[in-house]
């Protein structure tokens, strides 16, 4: 199952649309500006560019394989071919009638796509090194040193058939999936031409670093996780949205109003939705969101929208910059460097915003140290770096969500609250759209990873649960 369609049965879409009806607000929906074939040209070319010059794809495979999510497949067609130039680091996609976009590789943020009309970004790039020694000097899980042998309590030959399950067909392109139990890597398997340090296309499982990037700071005492989210725009006295909270935020139950693939009533035939328009339009990416009325009072309806975890971010950028602090290296120093995460880019708008709501790109390694820090209750070698209860917090169901019947979300994590997936109930994880999965089951002390280019997302999504349910019958729960 996928999980954007994850609980849709669990209440009938008329009643729950009634419930919402009843709460709305009487504010205007205004779509984002242009049009939407500049920005399906726009994440075309921010797709390949990345998957050229970071995850080092053939560019005809990217074209035909990877990242939909911007840039639909069948709308690819409409467009020209992308142009690749290896030596300026660009990719140029044309639009009949229309204006050429292109993204440019500028390091280590990653590609950038232009605005409409230049060739300028808002911002100066900037190198961001990890302190961290070189992973094979290192023992796992800081390092990638792995011990030998396998665990005396597990099957080996068990846990590599559910491993391999993932791979049962080519058709679902899994490109990695790494198992660790009690914090132990024990059992890791790469496509062809992917190993262990390929930077993959990983998406909205994004937004749980994002979780963890506020977790940061509200350790450091910079927000508290219930006051109201100090967004500049929201500060004009009688401004509603003055009443959003940070919990509201990541819990997705802020109210804000766009449009987004997974509203339940969400009409394909347009306008374009704001959800992508907060990848795709070049623009401040925090200015869009902030600037988004309210539909629903806070924390009454759950929604998965980009608005969220955009303004998330954005309340991380103003807290470093307040300091003083470096926000372009700030994920890495604060939180990356301290449990072992080196491959991770996360890619920016054109004014050096963090697109953490999803491009962002790491080894599946990567993936499986971010889990078992969850899984970890925030702790890492001892030492404490998400405040006490944050876990728990991000991985108990939230209330306007279970309101509306989808009992399947949390913290930016997804819940597994409905039982739709062939694991315990109290499961959480990260998903990114393309099949990209991060599972933390504190009951068998796993964390899954699985990572795979989107053509094949609904085959090796379906061929992943598969592998989750051999793998929980092949490692016992704890007692």
């Amino acid at each position: 199952m996928s999980y954007a369609s994850a609980g849709a049965d669990h209440k009938s879409l008329d009643a729950m649309l009634a419930r919402d009806k009843a709460l709305e607000l009487p504010t205007p929906y205004v779509p984002p500006p242009g049009r939407p074939l500049e920005h399906h040209a726009a994440g075309f070319a921010q797709i390949i560019c990345s998957a050229v010059f970071i995850t080092g794809l053939d560019e005809d495979f990217a074209a035909e394989n990877v990242g939909y999510f911007t840039a639909p497949y069948g709308d690819r067609a409409k467009l020209g071919k992308p142009k690749v130039d290896r030596a300026a680091k660009t990719v140029s996609v044309s639009v009949p009638g229309g204006a050429e976009r292109i993204a440019k590789y500028v390091g280590d943020q990653g590609c950038v796509t232009f605005p409409v009309g230049t060739s300028e970004l808002g911002f100066k790039p900037q190198p961001i090194k990890s302190a961290l020694p070189d992973p094979l000097t290192q023992p796992w899980p800081t390092g990638d040193k792995i011990p030998g042998g396998f665990p005396a309590e597990l099957s080996a030959d068990k846990v590599q058939q559910a491993v391999d399950a993932a791979f049962a067909s080519p058709a679902g392109m899994t490109a990695a999936v790494v198992v660790t139990w009690r914090g132990r890597l024990i059992a890791e398997r790469y496509a062809a031409g992917i190993t262990a340090r390929t930077q993959l296309e990983s998406w909205s499982m994004g937004k749980s670093v994002t979780a963890a990037l506020m977790g940061v700071l509200i350790r450091q005492g910079a927000y508290d996780l219930w006051q109201p989210a100090p967004i500049p725009e929201w500060q004009t006295a009688g401004d509603t949205r003055g009443k959003i909270r940070i919990a509201d935020l990541l819990r997705m139950s802020s109210g804000l109003r766009i449009r987004a693939p997974y509203d339940p009533d969400y009409d394909p035939a347009g306008p374009y939705p704001d959800h992508l328009y907060l990848y795709t339009g070049s623009v401040n990416s925090f200015h869009y969101a902030a600037t988004r009325p309210l539909q629903w009072p806070p924390n009454t309806v759950g929604r998965y929208r980009n608005t969220d975890p955009v303004l998330v971010n954005y309340l991380v950028r103003l807290a470093v910059e307040r300091r003083g602090e470096n926000y372009a290296t700030f994920p890495q120093h604060a939180l990356f460097d301290r449990i072992g995460v080196r491959s991770m880019v996360i890619e920016t708008d054109p004014f050096g915003n963090l697109l953490t709501q999803g491009y962002d790109l790491a080894c599946a390694r990567d993936w499986a140290r971010l889990g078992n820090f969850y899984l970890q209750d925030g702790i890492w070698n001892g030492q404490r770096i998400l405040p006490a209860g944050y876990v728990k917090f991000v991985s108990t169901l939230a209330p306007a969500w279970v309101a509306d019947g989808r009992p399947i979300y949390g913290g930016f994590f997804w819940i597994n609250g409905d039982g739709a997936l062939p694991v315990p109930k109290d499961t959480y994880y990260m998903a990114g759209a393309g099949g990209q999965f991060t599972m933390i089951i504190p009951s068998h002390d796993l964390v899954v990873v699985r990572l795979g280019h989107f053509k094949g997302d609904a085959l090796g999504t379906q061929e992943f649960n598969q592998s989750l349910a051999l793998l929980l019958a092949a490692v016992p729960a704890h007692r």
